[in-house]
């Protein structure tokens, strides 16, 4: 083997000639994992709802000689969700992998002063999104002869937290939506996964890190001693989507920093 050649092993890795949507790439954890797909060779489709916000990520990609567009979603509509994967099929030539990481949490709350029209909009956006795209995708990675889908989910979904009732609710729903998946479309050599993350430095959820006090007191319990820095995210990314990965489906991953230790 020449010298600086990829070994078996580490081509598993590469991603030459896959197509990957990522939804809520505009910043923070979608950001990172779309750099990381990119960077490991797939042709990314950067996706949110604001069409200025994916092509200012996608076009910082290309001038980093990656292969990046933007197509605005608001993941909501499930109108946008079927043009997102049509526009990516037609403009790209197939689909490979998904990674479905938009979500909300809209406020801070406990389960009793929350009324059902919250409970939808979380459960639209966290739940019922990633089943409509990842049902209008499944076609499409089945012609490719396979492919994968991850799920972000949060450690929110395994194990409650005061204030985040709904949010850990919906993040449950969407562990048990990929392993339900991972079990009928195995088959078919599509593989479903989640990835748990624990506290990152993003715009979401800024509420807790900026606030010194509960910062301190987060940080203080992690065996770590600290937050994530969203690029920490996409390694597992990069992993479950190559052929790395290739007997994994169905499982939950943690990147925690050491949280759900107790």
């Amino acid at each position: 083997m020449e010298p600086n050649t990829p070994g078996v092993i580490a081509s598993r890795f590469r991603l030459d000639g896959k197509v990957a949507i990522v939804t809520g790439a505009s910043k923070g954890i979608g950001a990172a994992i779309a750099r990381g797909l990119a960077e490991f060779g797939a042709k990314v489709v950067v996706s949110s709802r604001r069409q200025e916000a994916v092509d200012e990520v996608a076009a910082e990609l290309r001038a980093a000689g990656l292969d990046a567009i933007g197509i605005a979603c608001h993941v909501g509509d499930s109108a946008q969700l079927a043009n997102l994967v049509q526009q990516t099929v037609a403009t790209c030539g197939g689909l490979d992998i998904v990674v479905n990481n938009a979500a909300i949490n809209p406020t801070f709350a406990t389960l009793d002063s929350a009324d059902t029209a919250l409970f939808d909009k979380i459960m639209a956006v966290n739940v019922r999104a990633p089943f409509e795209l990842s049902n209008l995708a499944y076609p499409h990675l089945q012609a490719r002869g396979g492919g994968s889908i991850i799920h972000i989910s949060s450690v929110e979904g395994l194990k409650p937290d005061f204030g985040l009732g709904l949010y850990s609710v919906s993040k449950a729903a969407l562990i048990m939506l990929a392993q339900n998946q991972a079990k009928e479309w195995g088959r078919n050599k599509v593989r479903v996964n989640v990835i748990c993350p624990g506290l990152v430095k993003t715009k979401f959820s800024a509420a807790l890190w900026q606030n010194e006090a509960i910062l301190e007191k987060m940080e203080s319990h992690l065996p770590l001693g600290r937050m994530a820095a969203p690029e920490e995210m996409a390694g597992l990314a990069v992993f479950l989507a190559s052929e790395a990965a290739s007997y994994c489906t169905g499982g939950v991953y943690i990147a925690d920093g050491g949280h759900m230790l107790g």
